[in-house]
């Protein structure tokens, strides 16, 4: 397991930076969230309605943490569609 968020893939400063401003500040604290509740607690911390692709970085996160596997974000760009109710 990582230590630092920065560790995870597709996770760079910026997203590290906004999770730990949501109450994210290690790897772990994501496997206990809903990433749809996560994605909606990062609207007022990165200041306007951010876009679906960082839903979709976090499902690739959530997959890494879950199976040990990396995957770019945008292989959960269907699945995150599906769970936002998007076309």
């Amino acid at each position: 397991m990582p230590a630092r968020l920065e560790d995870l893939p597709n996770i760079g400063k910026s997203l590290a930076a906004d999770l730990r401003s949501a109450g994210i500040r290690v790897p772990q604290d994501l496997l206990a969230k809903d990433m749809r509740v996560l994605f909606a607690e990062l609207v007022p911390v990165m200041g306007h309605r951010h876009d679906p692709c960082v839903f979709y970085t976090l499902l690739a996160v959530r997959h890494y943490l879950q199976h040990a596997e990396a995957l770019p974000w945008w292989k959960f760009t269907a699945i995150g569609k599906e769970m936002l109710g998007k076309d």
